[in-house]
């Protein structure tokens, strides 16, 4: 299993095979939706009817585990009588239900009826993660991905406990979300994308079916607007956010760092309120990214000026502020969740220190480890490589804890895995660079530090191709993982 439980024991002598007559039952109405989701997707592959009842059944879903497993923890049970999963929350249960969905055999996940017997071998596991932030992040405007590419997306970070997306939302090569009382964002600025080809951007109705879509897998999205660089395709939408009164031209190539707001326009921070204040009314998680990288076309003391501000206009719509690792070189507000995207580099290690200074809690995406956009190898025919090559290992074999000096430990909240789209323009593409780095992220994320062990994790990273090919995920067969 990715990730590694918390605790696990062999029941010996006991095996659960899922009978035709089987049942799930629940003991919590608000569990309805995951029954029925396991329902659905277990009648496709048995060809059983598998009802749902209140109470119990062959297949258990229940709320009533102890409190100490928390919001995301659970018990799992399968012996002979059939399977329970207990947690305190539904969030809980779903975590035990993708644990279930990986204990069957893999053609448990296929879409048409196949042949059993559909057996687990008897275990108990209790579970519980280590951090509370395990996100990926989708960028969705160097390259943009409709509702139903980002939601076969969701479906697959959704088997690795995976908690957050974080959306990458506008950058100098399209704004991919609506703004009512900034049209031409989305009308112009999200026209196009890398390479010159048709854009395409996010209606109101279609970023809250997204929204709704993860939260059924209990999935928080974390809406990113990146300023104050990354913002050409804003400035070419409206040229009065332009000191000379003057837009540039559409961007569809891949250098960064030449954009950026004008720190002493008050009309900047007209946009920002209007902007910030929009997205805040359709996301119902608490956090909203402001983005703050790579600002290289903006003054220094401008940049130390404009986060404050920006920051401020956030705040002011009840939302936590979020930000990559460059903004903790100027005040920030209580609670400011800082994003680390550095290597081994003593700046960003030094910023990230400031932050913890300040009161900031960090989520942990080194570019080395946790870009899943870095080529595996010098070969790989996507990607890029200015963080280096990021082998399966290579993204899998570090600590969150200790892996930026002088930081406490509980000063990480948890990891991120970015994928940046320069060179990925369809959804078999971004499978291939996510699969199979992501699960050990997520296992990062998750499981004990004591549990995280490359030898044996390598092994049970092998052991969920067959279930890739079930669900067609175009993965890459990595050459230190014996797929056989």
């Amino acid at each position: 299993m990715i990730p590694q439980p918390t605790a696990q024991q062999a029941l010996p002598d006991e095996t659960f095979t899922l009978p035709p007559d089987a049942t799930i039952g629940l003991t919590d109405p608000a569990l309805r939706t995951i029954a029925d989701g396991l329902a659905a997707r277990l009648r496709r592959s048995t060809g059983y009817a598998l009802p749902v009842q209140d109470g119990t059944g062959t297949i258990t879903l229940s709320t009533d585990g102890p409190e100490s497993l928390g919001a995301e923890g659970y018990e799992l049970c399968a012996d002979t009588s059939g399977v329970t999963i207990k947690a305190t929350t539904a969030e809980g249960v779903f975590r035990g239900v993708t644990t279930l969905r990986q204990l069957l055999p893999a053609k448990a996940e296929a879409g048409t009826a196949q042949d059993g017997p559909w057996e687990i071998a008897g275990t108990t596991i209790t579970d519980t993660p280590r951090y509370g932030y395990r996100g990926v992040m989708l960028d969705v405007t160097r390259h943009f991905f409709p509702v139903d590419q980002v939601k076969h997306f969701i479906d697959l970070v959704s088997l690795y406990k995976i908690n957050r997306l974080h959306l990458h939302l506008s950058d100098d090569q399209g704004w991919r979300i609506q703004i009512d009382s900034w049209p031409r964002l989305t009308e112009y600025g999200g026209s196009l994308q890398v390479g010159g080809g048709a854009g395409g951007a996010y209606t109101k109705a279609d970023y809250a079916e997204i929204v709704r879509y993860a939260a059924a897998h209990y999935i928080t999205v974390v809406p990113e607007i990146d300023t104050p660089g990354h913002t050409n395709a804003a400035l070419a939408s409206y040229p009065e956010l332009n000191p000379d009164g003057v837009a540039p031209k559409l961007y569809t190539e891949t250098k960064v760092g030449f954009s950026t707001l004008t720190v002493g326009l008050d009309r900047t921070y007209e946009f920002l309120d209007d902007v910030f204040r929009e997205v805040a009314e359709q996301t119902p998680g608490e956090v909203v990214h402001l983005g703050g990288d790579e600002a290289h076309s903006t003054p220094h003391s401008d940049y130390l000026t404009f986060v404050p501000k920006a920051a401020e206009l956030v705040v002011k719509q009840g939302k936590t502020v979020m930000g990559w690792h460059e903004i903790a070189d100027g005040p920030l507000p209580a609670g400011t969740v800082v994003q680390y995207w550095g290597t081994e580099d003593e700046k960003a290690q030094a910023l990230a220190l400031k932050a913890v200074e300040q009161g900031a809690s960090l989520v942990l995406s080194p570019a080395n480890r946790a870009y899943l956009d870095m080529k595996y190898h010098e070969e790989t025919p996507l990607g890029l490589q200015w963080a280096g090559l990021v082998s399966v290992q290579q993204a899998y074999d570090w600590n969150p804890a200790t892996l930026i000096p002088n930081v406490p430990a509980e000063a990480v909240i948890g990891v991120e895995a970015p994928l940046w789209t320069e060179t990925l323009d369809d959804l078999a593409k971004v499978e291939f660079m996510v699969f199979p780095r992501l699960p050990g992220i997520a296992e990062l994320g998750w499981s004990a530090e004591d549990a995280l062990d490359w030898a044996t994790y390598k092994d049970r990273l092998a052991a969920q191709a067959p279930r890739w090919e079930v669900l067609g995920v175009n993965f890459y067969r990595a050459p230190e993982i014996d797929w056989r």
